[in-house]
């Protein structure tokens, strides 16, 4: 038997237990997940920040065509100071994020999911004035994409959950 053939066997057989376990893709027809699409209405965003989560969910989720649910979400950021050079010059800054969310039912306004996510993103200050201003900018753009995914990918895990959504395509 060649390399090639066992390969093919082991890779075929690694798979194999993830039927067992039930496993199902989230965006796979007929799951609850893919249904979310063009569902959700936003928030509206009030600063630069929630525009950039409010612009990465919009891409993930589509514009609602027949909205069912609102995302509510509460953004917040610090910033940490975790790069000191030996001249005692601050060199590197963690930008901290967390959202809490809640999905409110539109029709009875009452909540079927929620949670508060966390993440990070650094930059460098060693470049000049312009520079750093880039770099934070970048670096609270990243966050944001970040934290939206998080926030996402909590409400495909609570899409089961949905009765508005059970069943349908």
């Amino acid at each position: 038997m060649s390399l090639f053939n066992r390969r093919q066997i082991v890779s075929a057989l690694a798979v194999l237990p993830l039927g067992a376990c039930m496993f199902k893709p989230a965006y796979g027809p007929g799951e609850p997940a893919l249904a979310l699409s063009g569902k959700v209405l936003l928030a509206d965003p009030t600063d630069k920040n929630s525009f950039d989560f409010f612009q990465r969910l919009s891409n993930r989720l589509g514009i609602p065509t027949v909205p069912i649910y609102r995302l509510n979400y509460g953004l917040s950021t610090s910033v940490a100071n975790v790069g000191i050079s030996q001249a005692n010059v601050l060199t590197r800054f963690n930008v901290l994020g967390t959202v809490s969310w809640s999905l409110l039912d539109l029709t009875g306004n009452q909540i079927v999911a929620s949670g508060n996510v966390n993440n990070f993103s650094s930059y460098s200050s060693t470049g000049s004035t312009v520079a750093e201003l880039a770099a934070k900018e970048d670096a609270n753009l990243r966050l944001m994409r970040m934290l939206a995914d998080q926030v996402l990918l909590e409400m495909i895990a609570n899409s089961q959950k949905l009765p508005k959504l059970q069943g349908k395509p």
